[in-house]
């Protein structure tokens, strides 16, 4: 459960980092409660959009990642951040990104700050 809790928390960072860097990934609310809430829920989305979906397109892709050498997984990111966009938005919460390059920035951005919040914080189970 700690884990759980450790990297949604890093994935609610890593999206914040992402939401203040780019002007095209938003988060809009009427107060500062109500958009800490959606970004908890955002990171929630995305977590569960890493663990079911993300593994299922990686099989799918293999070759593409081994002829790119691994490139083809900013793609993959990408696509996975305008998931979670497209079922924020279904689920009505103010979470959008705008485009496919944003995308691509916004999961090389929350790639890397995951990463680093990975490492610091503690893996507990």
């Amino acid at each position: 459960m700690m884990n759980f809790l450790v990297k949604t928390i890093a994935n609610a960072a890593a999206l914040l980092v992402a939401i203040w860097l780019l002007q095209d990934i938003t988060l809009t609310g009427d107060s500062t409660g109500k958009k800490a809430w959606t970004l908890i829920l955002v990171a929630l989305i995305f977590g569960l959009v890493n663990f079911l979906v993300k593994p299922v397109v990686k099989l799918l892709t293999l070759p593409l990642f081994i002829l790119t050498l691994g490139l083809i997984t900013l793609v993959v990111n990408a696509l996975m951040l305008l998931l979670t966009s497209w079922l924020a938005d279904a689920l009505d919460l103010n979470f959008h990104v705008e485009g496919f390059w944003t995308a691509v920035l916004g999961g090389l951005i929350i790639s890397v700050v995951s990463w680093a919040l990975n490492v610091v914080l503690p893996d507990k189970d």
